[in-house]
């Protein structure tokens, strides 16, 4: 039997509340071509585990401290066939039945392309305040993009443009597994996708965005998880492209104004409408916890200040 084109990634941990509705989506997709599943699962106790040992050729276990962004996906690829690999989380739910063949198509016709990742919108019960904060990222948008640049573009650019050129997004992205035995994902506690996004283009491989395939997927997180995954995101988000969101303790102080009234506004308007307000406390508690791990993270890489760790993040 023929190798399959496409190996499906799963990096699972206790994820039976949300995999079936995956898995049945995997199922559903309509394509030319052949895929399996490959999973790597951290030591899930609710069954997740023998819930992929149903549909996926290969399972593999680790114990929960083994997980590493970067390395358990490096683990999962090397036990996988296809030419082209794509990641997914265990509740990102792809819509429509031509997801899969949507989200490979830049992949299989351009082989400069080194990935693709796809639209994600927020879950179908998702807070006001999760929809607008999930408008802000770039993988929100609703119109497909291409990037190439030689390093020299690449250094011309400001921090903030050299995100978005490099932004790439393992909740659900395509790579092709010849790029990733020449550039495998970093051993890194967050951001493994945008360091290998970064590292195809200087590469002189393309990445593209593809709008027309679609994820259902956002979080409703505590405000202390919110700050100590702030607080990680943005020491990376310094160490490689030399961003600093919020600089000062002066635009910090803007920025907790700002976001104080517009959650407050959102979620005021979220009641109002009859949409899914979080309360008062929730939304005040999330408008200081987001700017401030944002200060804190970059404040720390810039001073190069031993990171703090967190349990679960």
């Amino acid at each position: 039997m023929s190798a399959p084109l496409v190996s499906i990634v799963l990096v699972t941990r206790n994820g039976a509340a949300t995999l079936p509705e995956v898995l049945d989506a995997i199922a559903r997709q309509r394509t030319d071509f052949t895929f399996e599943i490959v999973a790597v699962d951290s030591g899930s106790s609710d069954g997740t585990a023998a819930l992929l040992e149903r549909v996926a050729r290969r399972v593999i276990r680790i114990a929960p401290s083994a997980f590493n962004h970067g390395l358990t996906r490096n683990l999962a690829l090397e036990h996988a066939e296809g030419k082209l690999a794509v990641l997914l989380v265990q509740d990102a739910i792809p819509q429509g039945r031509d997801w899969l063949a949507v989200l490979v198509a830049p992949l299989r016709a351009d082989p400069s392309v080194a990935g693709a990742f796809c639209r994600q919108q927020p879950r179908r019960d998702a807070s006001e305040l999760t929809r607008r904060m999930l408008q802000t990222w770039v993988a929100a948008a609703t119109e497909s993009r291409r990037v190439s640049l030689t390093t020299a573009e690449y250094e011309r650019l400001g921090p903030p443009a050299r995100l978005r050129a490099c932004a790439f997004d393992n909740v659900c992205s395509c790579i092709r597994r010849s790029v990733w035995q020449q550039i495998p994902f970093a051993e890194t506690a967050i951001a493994e996708d945008l360091e290998w996004g970064k590292a195809a283009l200087l590469a002189g491989y393309q990445l593209h965005f593809v709008a027309d395939a679609v994820v259902e997927h956002s979080h409703a997180r505590p405000p202390r998880y919110e700050l100590a995954r702030t607080y990680l995101m943005h020491r990376r988000l310094f160490e490689l492209f030399h961003l600093r969101t919020i600089p000062s303790i002066g635009v910090l102080a803007r920025a907790v104004a700002g976001t104080v009234r517009s959650h407050l506004a959102w979620d005021r308007d979220a009641a109002r409408s009859g949409g899914r307000a979080v309360g008062m406390g929730h939304a005040l508690a999330l408008a200081i916890a987001w700017p401030l791990g944002q200060y804190l993270g970059g404040l720390s890489a810039a001073r190069r200040w031993k990171p703090l760790r967190f349990e679960g993040v």
